[in-house]
């Protein structure tokens, strides 16, 4: 998972990220809410972590702006050291997603990002459906219509990474660290951009398919349902 971390504890941060980061995640660790604010707005994440008290704003400030900005963006999970039931009422009727009082530990802390990561992915399972759309993940095979599309086992990779995230945008370098595994010198972001345009072609995105993948301009891409009904394809050599 991709997370961005708003802590202003330089050694509660840096714990937390080690603990992460040991776990094959990436963290994203800002200091202040402003600059924590500025990162969401500009790249994409799976997870947010916020603490709540900060020198100059709080927690609580920061995750009513997120939620206002994307009522059903990335989860979010409280890092903080009010144990009042007040404060948890408050933050899970605001839009957090999970509490956790400090000082926190290493497996719980781990528990409860797989916890978020499963509840926001879904279940794993052999086989996704988005009709007209079929993932064999198991054989890393994608269907149209019942018809296998071929495709490299990257462009798999990331067609299934957007399926997964149908109406989020979701950046270039979340792509890159996501999907290639690596981080923001190791690869130019034009690698994304080709192997989308080939994802485009191949699964016939924007062409009545029912699913459409847009870019957006300074934030990166995303796939979205359209209102055209699928085609099937003796429709499409019909209408050709």
């Amino acid at each position: 998972m991709r997370i961005a971390l708003l802590e202003d504890d330089i050694d509660q941060a840096a714990l937390v990220k080690h603990w992460l980061g040991a776990a094959g995640h990436s963290v994203s660790h800002h200091a202040d809410a402003e600059q924590f604010l500025r990162a969401a707005s500009q790249e994409s994440f799976d997870l947010y972590m916020l603490d709540w008290v900060l020198p100059t704003s709080s927690g609580l400030g920061v995750l009513k702006q997120l939620r206002a900005r994307d009522e059903a963006g990335p989860p979010v999970l409280f890092v903080t050291v009010r144990d009042e039931e007040s404060c948890i009422v408050e933050a899970l009727e605001s839009g957090a997603d999970d509490y956790m009082i400090k000082p926190v530990r290493r497996g719980e802390t781990l528990a409860r990002v797989a916890a978020l990561s499963r509840r926001r992915l879904g279940p794993v399972q052999e086989v996704v459906e988005a009709a007209p759309y079929t993932f064999d993940l198991d054989q890393h095979q994608v269907f149209l219509q019942g018809e296998p599309i071929a495709l490299t086992e990257k462009e798999f990779e990331l067609a299934l990474f957007f399926f997964r995230r149908v109406g989020q945008i979701v950046s270039r370098q979340h792509l890159l660290e996501s999907v290639w595994g690596v981080g923001h010198a190791a690869m130019r972001t034009r690698t994304v951009d080709t192997h989308v345009s080939r994802l485009r072609q191949k699964l016939l995105l924007g062409q009545d398919s029912g699913f459409k993948l847009t870019s957006i301009y300074q934030h990166g891409y995303r796939l979205e349902h359209t209102r055209a009904a699928p085609q099937s394809h003796s429709d499409q050599g019909k209408s050709s």
